[in-house]
């Protein structure tokens, strides 16, 4: 590994070349499919290159937060399954599932994607909670940006089902597609920079990703601004870096967000 490691590095800093001949710039083929969970309210599937994320949208009925009581909730869970790679484990989630979880969560947020004051069903009392839990199924690199990719889609298919104020129950009877769809606002796309040898690129691979000395993921929204960035890796990124990532992450998350629903 130590060896594919500094032949990576190598490549990079003498050549710029990256092993599957990608330009630095350029995605594997993303291929995102909608609706793949019958019994959840929206979901996604999103593969890139051979890395496989599935997202699902649940409806619930809940308390709202103190600080916003005319405002629904949002809650993002990532799980990294065993079968995705022999470096993820069983058990609660690890410290990359969290990671992935917030990054997810704060790009949502941030940007306001969802119109929250209209989920509130009574202020104070109860409003509609979007839970948004995201599996991955395969890991070759790059689940930051597939998870993000896969959350999106999912929020953008997803509908609201009906409820009964007067027995406080959701109707689960009602035809998915004569529900609500959920008020999505914006478009939310994180795209993560990886730094090897001292050269930017994007959507790492999995080699690629055991090579990289840091990362940075840049969430943008419809209109080009940023939301969110999350730095992470050991290394160092310059100033000039930082801005290079941002044009990239601003450049990629346009076309990306072109190949959602």
């Amino acid at each position: 590994m130590e060896i594919q490691d500094r032949y990576i590095k190598k490549s990079m800093e003498d050549n710029k070349v990256r092993l599957d001949g990608r330009a630095l710039d350029e995605f594997r083929e993303v291929k995102i499919e909608t609706n793949v969970v019958t019994s959840a309210e929206g979901s996604a599937r999103v593969k890139l290159g051979n890395s496989l994320v599935i997202a699902g949208v649940k409806m619930d009925v809940m308390t709202p937060y103190p600080d916003t009581p005319d405002e629904g909730n949002l809650i993002v869970d990532a799980e990294l399954l065993p079968i995705a790679s022999p470096d993820f484990e069983p058990g609660p989630p690890s410290e990359s599932a969290i990671e992935i979880a917030r990054v997810v969560d704060r790009g949502i947020r941030e940007c306001k994607a969802i119109d929250m004051e209209k989920l509130c069903i009574k202020p104070k009392e109860k409003v509609w909670a979007v839970h948004i839990d995201i599996h991955a199924l395969d890991h070759d690199g790059n689940l930051m940006d597939a998870c993000g990719l896969a959350a999106i889609a999912a929020l953008l298919t997803a509908r609201i089902p009906d409820y009964d104020e007067k027995n406080e129950k959701i109707v689960k009877e009602t035809p998915f597609e004569k529900r609500k769809k959920l008020p999505v606002k914006d478009v939310p796309v994180p795209v993560t920079v990886s730094k090897i040898g001292g050269v930017l690129l994007l959507d790492a691979s999995l080699e690629e990703e055991e090579a990289r000395e840091a990362q940075i993921t840049v969430t943008t929204m419809k209109s080009g601004e940023l939301c969110a960035m999350q730095k992470a890796g050991s290394g160092f990124l310059t100033v000039d870096e930082i801005k290079r990532a941002v044009e990239l992450s601003i450049a990629k998350g346009k076309e990306l967000r072109e190949l959602l629903p």
